[in-house]
């Protein structure tokens, strides 16, 4: 919620809420949720908790679209979910806020919010694009070292994978055994080094 709320003080925060006629939901772990985001155009705050979007295909094949946790932002406009292959899962105890896009469009008197509205779906073009600039390679070892770039900020040589290898397959959309053999090759031939899912990318300079 930080993101939405940014520069903005608690009673205008507590007034904004209202005006959008924002309402919230817990949901246990391991659920499929707000189904009704496939035909709604709502905006949902993980306040606290873990979720994900993912897509099953008629294969099987299990892709993970999006991974949010605290404070992120998802909604029927963050991600191509109205076909059925898409679902919104729980992977812990999820607290959520939602608030309608037409109670956002129809607030005039907040330019703050408004502002911080459209920065919010900047970044979520941003993360697309590195979602397809991942996606758009042909061999699993340039997949993975693409996204082991981007989660590194272009700069850092040390990253924290956000979650476990056997999703990090999902998500870059490879299979998990043939992921696994690229990692063993790219450790041996002393690119990375893996200790847990704290990566040293051992190519940067």
């Amino acid at each position: 919620m930080d993101e939405l709320f940014k520069n903005i003080d608690n009673p205008s925060k507590i007034r904004i809420l209202q005006q959008l006629e924002a309402y919230d939901r817990t949901y246990e772990k391991n659920k499929i949720i707000l189904k009704s985001v496939k035909s709604d155009d709502i905006i949902c705050i993980l306040i606290s908790g873990h979720i994900q979007i993912i897509k099953n295909d008629v294969n099987g094949n299990t892709t993970i679209i999006e991974d949010i946790k605290n404070s992120g932002i998802f909604g029927s406009l963050s991600a191509n979910i109205a076909s059925s292959e898409y679902e919104i899962i729980t992977k812990e105890v999820s607290h959520i806020v939602i608030i309608e896009m037409d109670n956002i469009i129809n607030l005039t008197d907040n330019q703050v919010f408004i502002k911080n509205v459209l920065t919010v779906f900047y970044q979520k073009i941003k993360e697309f694009n590195n979602r397809i600039e991942i996606l758009t390679n042909k061999t699993i070892r340039e997949k993975l070292l693409t996204f082991f770039r981007i989660m590194s900020n272009h700069n850092n040589r040390i990253i924290y994978l956000p979650f476990s290898y056997s999703e990090l397959a999902d998500y870059i959309s490879v299979n998990r055994s043939a992921m696994a053999r690229e990692m063993k090759l790219l450790k041996e031939e002393k690119l990375i080094e893996v200790k847990g899912r704290k990566i040293k990318l051992l190519y940067y300079n």
